[in-house]
């Protein structure tokens, strides 16, 4: 019972460890996206060419989805 209780713990512990890895950004201007200066209040060190590198289908802003799939192959990273 206490290996149980032990490996739970770990379990749990790693999960809650990956949530908190990514950084929440706000869409401040409720449209569903975020812009380079949204971004960049989180990741301060954000460039062109990397924010480019984020927004995969070029539409000048970067969709949740984008948004992840980035966070997920650190591509963006917090300081």
């Amino acid at each position: 019972m206490k290996t149980l209780v032990v490996t739970l713990g770990t379990a749990v512990a790693l999960t809650a460890g990956l949530a908190y890895a990514q950084v929440a950004v706000e869409d401040t201007d409720g449209n569903g996206s975020y812009s380079m200066e949204e971004l960049m209040v989180a990741y301060p060190d954000l460039t062109e060419d990397v924010f480019a590198e984020v927004d995969t289908d070029a539409d000048g802003d970067v969709s949740m989805d984008e948004l992840t799939a980035a966070q997920d192959a650190e591509i963006l990273v917090s300081n």
